[in-house]
């Protein structure tokens, strides 16, 4: 029986066709962004699929045979994690100063930056140059003199021990003050890109500021808010060098000084399986975050652009 070749119709072209036109369409240079982002995908995937399949092996074969899938897996890591190395503790220690920290830095952030925004004084320019100018300062300089500061701030009479040193409310407050840079230089371009006449016509009818900026402006600027909130969940949650200064209280430790106790404190002796098991611990919440808020952070990121 003769064999017939399906043959694509005059108006529909074959798929090495429609490959063809659009490699020249994208030009040496898309094919070379495309290829760098394939790259830059792998240098991200591989270590974090890594670090997933070490923390369900043995240390044996963590170092004798590191990129082999694992014999039978070890779920005890995890155990010997939360309990002995007392992730859980630490875990519950983050998720209490990034929450509070974030809904800080987005209330008052939000605040100041439509303010900025929205409103001509004498002195707009410099005050917000002075926010912005605090992303050009970098954090190194800044650690003697935080900790002298958080320190003389535990003296203050009747809130100083609620906010010095090895408290949650002294090391929230310097999480917000350095993401505060960040927030506002954000959301004050994005405040500028909304329309005036839906706020103009509140005040008219007799809404007052707040209430214009709560129930109009704010709520208009959700895609902005969304955005800059998973950035300050992210940063805030991976921070190091500040609880180290700050939280010096092994039970107010967050996440973090935990994860590198574990691989410091027993030096060669480290239990190495626990500590890809803390690491995973730490990467699945911010993942999951990213992965669930994907569309809200590229709308976000987008719509001052398209408005």
């Amino acid at each position: 029986m003769a064999t017939t070749t399906p043959v694509a119709s005059a108006g529909t072209p074959s798929r090495s066709a429609a490959r063809a036109e659009r490699k020249r369409r994208l030009g040496p240079l898309g094919v070379l962004t495309h290829a760098t982002l394939a790259i830059w995908t792998l240098l991200v995937m591989v270590p974090i699929v890594w670090t997933f399949l070490a923390s369900v092996k043995s240390e044996d074969e963590i170092f004798g045979a590191a990129w082999s899938l694992p014999s039978t897996l070890h779920w005890d890591n995890f155990a010997r994690a939360w309990e002995q190395a007392r992730i859980g503790q630490y875990m519950l220690n983050s998720v209490i100063i990034v929450s509070f920290s974030t809904f800080g830095t987005m209330l008052i952030g939000s605040m100041a930056a439509y303010v900025l925004a929205r409103y001509p004084f004498r002195g707009n320019r410099v005050i917000y140059m002075l926010f912005v100018a605090g992303m050009a300062f970098p954090f190194f300089l800044a650690l003697s003199p935080l900790f002298f500061v958080v320190q003389n701030m535990g003296s203050v009479p009747v809130i100083g021990p609620f906010i010095g040193l090895n408290t949650y409310a002294g090391t929230i407050l310097v999480y917000i003050a350095y993401s505060m840079p960040f927030t506002i230089f954000f959301l004050s371009a994005f405040f500028r890109t909304l329309p005036t006449g839906v706020a103009e016509a509140a005040m008219v009818d007799g809404a007052s500021h707040t209430r214009v900026f709560f129930q109009i402006m704010l709520p208009m600027a959700k895609p902005g808010i969304i955005s800059i909130t998973i950035f300050n969940i992210l940063g805030q949650w991976n921070q190091y060098q500040k609880p180290l200064i700050l939280l010096q209280d092994r039970e107010k430790w967050v996440l973090t000084q935990g994860i590198a106790d574990i691989s410091t404190a027993a030096g060669y002796d480290a239990d190495w399986a626990a500590l890809f098991a803390a690491l995973t611990l730490a990467i699945l919440p911010m993942l999951v975050v990213y992965t669930v808020f994907q569309r809200q952070i590229q709308s976000g990121l987008t719509a001052g652009a398209l408005k």
